[in-house]
């Protein structure tokens, strides 16, 4: 992408309630903590990325949403700081409909290419709607990789399989760029017989090397969530911050392989 240093990464799933939020908040801290500066982009008009974060939505604040219908309007006009050091917010405008505004599907992939403060970034991460619509089209073309959080529930297949058909649209139509990152199981718990049973279906269909590194249940998610800031903050030692920890050190490799034309 023309003009962008930081590595964009749409987190996304067909199915809400699937982590994607949790993911994208927790994998912000770890990336922050390991010397990165992140920029958390939420797309998805719920706004949790910013109850997440710390950050109370205000009514009438300046929001990723402002691009398709605000001429002249600059991202870094949206950008807010996090309690959490490395971490900043644009957060998403909760009475905006997909239905209103521009349908270009490039808009956010132009702003993140032409305003200089993007370049601050090493990370970006972008919390995407479940909705197949024009805001998670221009994720998808905005970004470099995709990764899918998903629950080992026999229905998850189905709703992942629906993603990558629109992730194949866009990198053919849009951004050829555009990779799967890796699908990462949320909620794991080993002792559940059909998780193992879904993460073996979801190995052969997608491909071991597609599968990251499952995060486990843990309240200590829920909880940190709610207290506003990544569980690394909130409870370093749990299960929670281990898995994420572990997920971040693996797209550092996932990203020159895919440098390499493996991925």
């Amino acid at each position: 992408m023309t003009g962008v240093t930081a590595r964009i990464v749409a987190v996304s799933n067909r199915k809400g309630g699937a982590g994607k939020t949790t993911t994208v908040v927790n994998l912000a801290g770890e990336l922050a903590a390991g010397g990165g500066k992140v920029l958390v982009i939420d797309m998805d008009t719920q706004g949790h990325a910013a109850i997440g974060l710390g950050h109370q939505n205000q009514r009438g604040q300046s929001s990723v949403h402002h691009i398709f219908y605000q001429d002249g309007f600059t991202l870094s006009s949206a950008i807010l700081p996090t309690a959490t050091p490395g971490i900043d917010l644009i957060p998403a405008d909760q009475e905006f409909e997909s239905t209103n505004g521009s349908i270009d599907p490039l808009c956010l992939k132009e702003h993140l290419s032409s305003e200089p403060v993007i370049q601050q970034y090493q990370w970006i991460l972008v919390d995407t709607p479940p909705s197949l619509d024009h805001i998670l089209i221009n994720a998808l073309s905005a970004a470099h990789g995709v990764l899918i959080p998903f629950l080992p529930h026999h229905l998850s297949a189905e709703g992942i399989r629906q993603l990558l058909r629109l992730f194949y649209r866009v990198a053919s139509r849009d951004n050829p760029q555009l990779k799967l990152l890796g699908l990462i199981p949320v909620m794991f718990d080993t002792r559940i017989r059909l998780h193992a049973t879904v993460m073996q279906a979801m190995e052969k269909q997608f491909g071991l090397s597609r599968i990251l590194h499952p995060v486990r249940a843990d309240i200590r998610l829920a909880e940190a969530f709610m207290a506003g800031q990544p569980v690394r903050n909130y409870a370093p030692r749990s299960r929670g911050t281990e898995d994420y920890h572990l997920l971040a050190e693996q797209l550092p490799t996932i990203w020159k392989k895919i440098q390499h034309g493996e991925g």
